[in-house]
């Protein structure tokens, strides 16, 4: 038997095994945030929705935070979410590795942010890798844009729409394409 909780293990980069012990954990945490996430994607009221998106990520989520939902989480406890942030429509966050997303960030309409993976073996294919993505200040992330765990994006820096990003942002640069590769310096 492990000695830490599997999404202490998760946080700390354990790759997870299908026949973990622990694994039923994670669906009946999915499941538990996706009945919440029910009641958040039927309001309208922002102080509602802020109040909710607390509670999935049992941190407080500031009066300057703005999300349009819908907006859709795994598992909700490893998301971090700064101030004066803007959240568009229809974004996946897959956080068992771990999201932060730092203050006055502004993320475009169905943008996924992927912590999660799996093994290249078939045979281990089931088994979870996770890696967490960290979103540093005054970035804007563009439409349909999908950022890939482990990845850092820096202060300022734009990712255009569309892109798949696999590898760190710089500061001050703007990515895009898939791969994403630097267009420019800010």
């Amino acid at each position: 038997m492990q000695s830490t909780d599997i999404f202490e293990r998760l946080q700390n980069g354990e790759t997870i095994s299908s026949n973990d012990a622990e694994a039923y954990k994670m669906r009946e945490a999915s499941f538990a945030t996706k009945a919440l996430l029910l009641k958040m994607n039927n309001t309208a009221n922002p102080d509602e929705i802020r109040e909710i998106l607390s509670e999935i990520t049992a941190t407080e989520i500031h009066e300057s935070v703005t999300i349009f939902t819908p907006l859709y989480i795994n598992y909700g406890k490893h998301t971090k979410i700064g101030k004066n942030v803007f959240i568009n429509f229809d974004c996946v966050f897959l956080d068992l590795g771990g999201i932060i997303i730092e203050d006055n960030v502004q993320i475009a309409p169905k943008v996924s942010l992927l912590t999660e993976s799996h093994p290249l073996n078939p045979n281990e294919r089931q088994s979870l890798i996770p890696k967490p993505i960290h979103i540093k200040k005054n970035t804007w992330i563009g439409a349909n844009a999908t950022i890939l765990q482990g990845v850092t994006i820096g202060e300022n820096a734009i990712v255009a729409a569309g892109s798949v990003v696999s590898k760190d942002v710089p500061d001050n640069a703007v990515v895009g394409g898939i791969p994403a590769k630097i267009i420019k310096e800010l």
